[in-house]
């Protein structure tokens, strides 16, 4: 057992190193979550031949292997758990009703081109999914339109993943057998995506903190930004949810979590209620 699990995280060491990640991700961690950041930093403080947390601190300060450092301490402080169709009645009324909503308002415009922003798309599960709604919705005619889906994550370790696009079955328990069969190769007991979703998608390493890189994503009809705002403080929520609304095209829409809220967050959008889903409409 290393000295760090023998000694546990000290107070003073908790609130530096959550300041530290605040600073560098906008991810708030509570009180009530010390135990996690305790467990989830143990084997980084192990790996790296350090006493305890407070020299994690430094070493992620001053040492020359900071730089290196952060990626790892994002991976292990961000949670991944996702899935091919995650919450099924949020993407039903994304397929069923607002998706063909948005296509038709583009056709009578003469417009043939969609951009969708998935923000903290984890291992690919969200982006992929959104790229075989929008095959099944569009189907012959999707060959006409030039359709863009930007997924970016803090983590390059699950943006690895994504871009190789292989999962488990267990990634694909809520996907329909139809779907999982039309769309995905089982190779060896696992299934790789098929090229014609990938090349919808432009995956990179972004920082929702970060104001000037989250400037870079393109102009979109729709943002998906579900399970990340929970994550962050009352502060941090109002800067990230105000720039998917500058980044939004008017009469643009967003996406987030089922048990997330813009209650006393921002009072920019028009919530809009359908069965099992509340997408939030930015004012054309």
């Amino acid at each position: 057992m290393s000295a760090a699990e023998t000694e546990g995280i000290k107070d003073a060491d908790f609130l530096q190193l959550r300041d530290f990640i605040y600073a560098q991700s906008g991810i708030f961690i509570p009180d009530n979550r010390k135990y996690l950041l305790e467990k989830r930093l143990s084997n980084r403080v192990k790996n790296l031949n350090l006493k305890n947390y407070g020299e994690y601190l430094h070493f992620l300060k001053y040492d020359s292997g900071r730089r290196q450092e952060l990626p790892r301490l994002f991976e292990v402080i961000t949670t991944n758990e996702t899935s091919f169709y995650r919450n099924p009645p949020q993407l039903n009324v994304f397929q069923n009703i607002v998706l063909p909503q948005i296509l038709e308002r583009l056709r009578k415009k003469g417009k043939h081109g969609l951009h969708i922003w998935s923000a903290g798309c984890s291992t690919g599960e969200e982006p992929y999914t959104l790229a075989i709604i929008l095959h099944e919705v569009l189907n012959s005619e999707l060959a006409s339109w030039n359709i863009r889906i930007t997924a970016n994550d803090l983590s390059e370790a699950v943006l690895r993943t994504a871009r190789q696009g292989i999962y488990s079955d267990y990634a694909l328990r809520t996907t329909p057998k139809d779907i999982v069969r039309k769309y995905f190769i089982e190779e060896a007991g696992r299934f790789r995506v098929r090229q014609e979703l990938k090349n919808m998608i432009t995956f990179g390493q972004l920082n929702l903190n970060d104001r000037s890189q989250v400037k870079l994503v393109p102009r979109s009809e729709v943002a998906f930004c579900r399970n990340v705002i929970i994550y962050f403080d009352d502060a941090m929520k109002k800067r990230v949810i105000s720039a998917f609304y500058d980044n939004l095209v008017p009469e643009g829409l967003l996406f987030i979590g089922h048990s997330e809220s813009l209650h006393h967050v921002s009072r920019a959008w028009q919530p809009k209620h359908y069965p099992g889903s509340i997408v939030y409409y930015k004012e054309a």
